[in-house]
């Protein structure tokens, strides 16, 4: 049976410059959705995990390919690659969405969250450690309610841990190549109220929606960020970023119990 790690701490403290009006689901503004990682989901995958995020549920799994793309062969790069895939899907959300093998392409949506989910999972990993071989990171969306990128990133970085542990234990590393963790949340302002993590219901009615990408060393790796509905000013953003920040920590924590159990 896959393990599953224990569940984010709740926080009993509360940013107070942040209001603690309850939203739809009864958190305060400052506080993550529930959160819980159960590994090894898919047997066949060097790492794997089901990242249940409130009502948002994604398999991330990483698998080994041994050699590089031709474009690295050619151009004589040295090291390794890591890759992505995201896919919501068709039941994931309350009106069927097409596969995207029926219509043969990658929507734009995808293409944009599978270029995030690869450029932060590279900024955790050295490359040239990593040897002549490629990860895939496979991200699959079961059920969507918002954060679904985050939700990938943060889970992706899980299942890439756990495919790095298999790849040492069986010799074929003998470094970890993984220099960093990363984890992704989103932040935004809606009502004129700063909130963390946000659901559909949130992020569809956002005034202001951003994307928080971090290092567990506090560097930030992507900033998402757009006024949906309405621009916002400097105290506004400083105030995103501090909640982003407290919800990233709490998040890198529950990866490295995640990772640990696994």
């Amino acid at each position: 049976m896959p393990k599953a790690s224990r569940p984010a701490a709740k926080s009993d403290t509360h940013n107070p410059a942040v209001r603690a009006d309850a939203r739809l689901d009864g958190r305060p503004g400052d506080a993550l959705r529930p959160l819980s990682f159960k590994n090894h989901i898919a047997p066949s995958a060097a790492g794997s995990t089901l990242i249940i995020w409130g009502n948002t549920h994604v398999i991330c799994a990483v698998s080994v390919e041994e050699g590089v793309p031709r474009w690295m062969k050619d151009q004589k790069v040295g090291g390794g690659w890591l890759t992505a895939e995201y896919s919501m899907l068709p039941y994931a959300t309350l009106q069927r969405k097409q596969r995207e093998s029926a219509r043969g392409r990658v929507d734009g949506r995808s293409q944009e969250i599978q270029r995030l989910i690869g450029r932060a999972m590279r900024a955790a990993v050295d490359l040239v450690k990593l040897g002549p071989r490629t990860l895939w990171v496979d991200c699959d969306v079961l059920q969507a309610d918002g954060g679904t990128r985050t939700a990938s990133v943060t889970g992706g970085f899980v299942a890439l841990s756990l495919a790095v542990k298999k790849l040492m234990a069986g010799g074929k590393l003998s470094v970890n190549p993984i220099h960093k963790s990363v984890a992704a949340v989103s932040v935004g302002i809606v009502n004129g109220q700063p909130l963390l993590d946000l659901n559909y219901v949130e992020d569809y009615s956002a005034d202001v929606d951003m994307n928080l990408v971090m290092t567990d060393a506090g560097e930030f790796i992507e900033m998402q960020g757009t006024g949906e509905k309405a621009a916002f000013s400097q105290d506004q953003l400083t105030l995103m970023l501090s909640l982003g920040r407290t919800g990233l920590q709490k998040l890198l924590a529950a990866q490295a119990d995640a990772i640990a159990t696994g």
